[in-house]
Parts: structure tokens; sequence; C-alpha cells
């Protein structure tokens, strides 16, 4: 078994225009990881010409429009703590330790075609807005920022909370506004932003340090997961309190809302499971707890580990302490896939929004682009 390696050194757009590089600088390389299939005589077919033999196989049939099944994409100088596709699915972003931004493409060489730089602390998490122009980040220097992501201009800069800033997330992704977006911070505040304004438009106080962040698509209810081992919800209307999503024994670290639907909501947990909850009106499971997966534990990093769900929601994925990412199926519960390459704790997890491909990001400061 050998591998192929090609490392990127020029920035490049899917359809080969350029594109603009922030700070005039490229760092990320990929490198696509190919097995060589083994030798099998029946299925080969030998042909000879000018004294030369080739061996023609057919491999496993292909399911993306990636360059190869799996790539192997590094540079960040510090552990990957999130990564996410935009949502054409054209280009993903990976936010560091390194307080850095690295934006790349998905197909192609995955070339490493832009840098954001202006945070002073790690990044702990990013999103991307609705229209997939734009970047919101949460940082450990206590600021959230609003990114171009085609020039790399940082568009506003909010410096309210007093502590870390754990997570992020657009506000109303169903309605398409790019403006709108909340942050959670270790300061026990939950900030509503409008880009537009210059000042957080909304304050929720929950009293103790929140860790994770999901918005309902209406824009109606955020989630929030916090050191009480609860999820809270809250009408952003009202600003007001609206369900506590209780059966978590440890520190919830990572929360995502279903795609499609809405009406799901994972989460991951220090107490080493992850629990998908059913947010329908009339949902009869008393404590909305529709199901717990295994087999993806922290460890003693207590690290932010970021679940997933896929665009049909009939997969969910986790990062885990054991630098494998897990792959469930949603309604029975079992394990699809068990995927390792990492050398450290896997991060973060993202489904591709149009294709079968999974993204993780590790602290081994690296990400794998995969087709399942």
């Amino acid at each position: 078994m050998s591998e192929h390696k090609r490392k990127v050194s020029t920035a490049g757009s899917v359809d080969g225009s350029e594109q603009p590089v922030p700070d005039h600088a490229v760092h990320g390389t990929a490198v696509a990881l190919v097995k060589r299939p083994k030798t099998d005589n029946s299925a080969a077919m030998v042909i000879s010409k000018n004294d030369a033999t080739a061996m023609i196989k057919a491999g496993p049939k292909r399911t993306s429009g990636m360059q190869a099944p799996i790539m192997h994409l590094t540079g960040h100088g510090g552990e990957v703590t999130t990564c996410r596709f935009s949502p054409s699915g054209k280009h993903l972003a990976s936010g560091s330790a390194d307080s850095q931004v690295f934006l790349w493409n998905t197909y192609g060489d995955c070339a490493n075609y832009g840098v954001l730089r202006g945070h002073k602390g790690g990044i702990l998490e990013l999103q991307w807005m609705p229209s997939g122009e734009r970047l919101i980040t949460a940082s450990s220097d206590g600021t959230v920022a609003m990114w171009d992501a085609t020039t790399g201009e940082r568009l506003k800069r909010g410096k309210r909370h007093t502590s870390p800033v754990n997570a992020c997330c657009p506000l109303s992704r169903g309605s398409g506004d790019d403006n709108v977006f909340v942050s959670a911070s270790d300061d026990g505040c939950l900030l509503l932003w409008d880009a537009r304004e210059r000042h957080p438009v909304a304050t929720i106080t929950h009293g103790l340090p929140l860790t994770s962040l999901a918005a309902a698509p209406t824009g109606t209810t955020i989630f929030a997961g916090s050191l009480d081992n609860c999820i809270s919800s809250w009408d952003v209307r009202t600003l007001s309190i609206v369900d506590t999503l209780r059966g978590h024994s440890g520190t919830v670290m990572g929360l995502s809302i279903s795609p499609k639907t809405g009406n799901y909501l994972l989460s991951t947990s220090l107490d080493n499971t992850v629990r998908l909850w059913d947010l329908r009106p009339y949902c009869c499971i008393s404590n909305r707890c529709e199901r717990v997966f295994t087999g993806a534990p922290h460890g003693f990093e207590r690290s932010f580990i970021r679940p997933a769900f896929d665009k049909d929601e009939s997969m969910v994925a986790s990062g885990s302490a054991d630098r494998t990412l897990t792959i469930w199926n949603m309604r029975s519960g079992e394990i699809n896939y068990k995927l390792p390459g990492h050398k450290g704790c896997v991060t973060q997890v993202d489904f591709h929004p149009l294709e079968p491909i999974v993204l993780s990001g590790s602290v081994d400061k690296s990400m794998f682009l995969g087709e399942i």
C-alpha cells in the first residue's frame, strides 16, 4: 500500500479563475491520499504495447466530484478547532488556535486561497452566513467578527463580551439574512448582533458560562448549551426562556440543528454521549430526547466537539477523543462508519450540503475530506 502525494502551491477557484487572497499569503497544502488497489489477476487485464505492460483495474466507484476519495489538508500552526463547508459546498473554512481562518476550495487540488487575520486569540467557532459570501467567527480574545469571504475584509468586530466567546451562529438562516447573528460566551450572555448596527441589538443573560449555540431555521428560537449540563431555548422576539432540555450529565460541548426540517437538535457532552432531541411541538417524549448515541468519547482535554447532521437527516456524526470520526444511522442508532486517520482528538465534523463528503478537523492541526 502506497500513498501518492501532490502539494498545492497556487490559489484558484473551482472554475480555474483567480480569487482574491487576503494578506497575499497562502499557507495551507492539500495532499491527495490514494490507496493502490491489490492486484487481482481475475479482474486485471494485461496489455502489451512497445514492450510496456500496463495493469488496468477498475477501482471502487467514486461518489463525489473530489479529485481523490480522501484529501488531507494541512497548514494551520495550531489545533483546528472548527471547520465548515460553505452553503454551496464549493468552499470550506477552517479556524484554529493559531488565531487564523483559512479558506479552501473543496474540489480540484483543494487550494488554500485565503487567510483571514485579525483575532488576537484562538478561533473557537466559525459559521458561514446564509448567502455563503460572509463568515462569522468567535474567539477566545472575547470578540466576535464578521468577514467578507471574497475579499477577506473584516466587516464587523463585536467587543461587548467580557470573556472568551465560545460559539456563534447565523440567526436567520431560513430567511437568508446575512446581517443577523448571535454569540455565546463564558460571561453567561447571549448577544444578538446586526451587522448594520454598532452595538448588540439585544442581550440575554443566562448566568452560567455558555459553550455552544444553534438557531432554528426560522430565526425565532436560540438553543444554548451550558455548564449546567442543560440546553436552554429562548424566544428571540420576547427574549424569554421557552424550554430546557435535560438529560446530559456533563457540560454540553456542541450543538447542531437539523438542516432539512429544523425538527431535531443534536448535542455532544462531556458525559461521552451524543443526544438527539425532538423539537416538534407535539413530541410525545417527556424530555424530548429521542435517541442516545455512544461510541464517541470525550477525553481529558475537554475539547469542544461540534456534531453534524447530513443533508437528508438520515445520518449524524461527531468527532471523538479516540481520534476517529463516528457516523451513526439517525433512526436506528447503529454506527455506519468509524473513520480513523487523525492523530489527535477530532473537534469538528461537517457534511457537504450536496454530495456524500464528510469534513473533519482535529487537534493534530489538519483536516480530512472524505467520500462516504
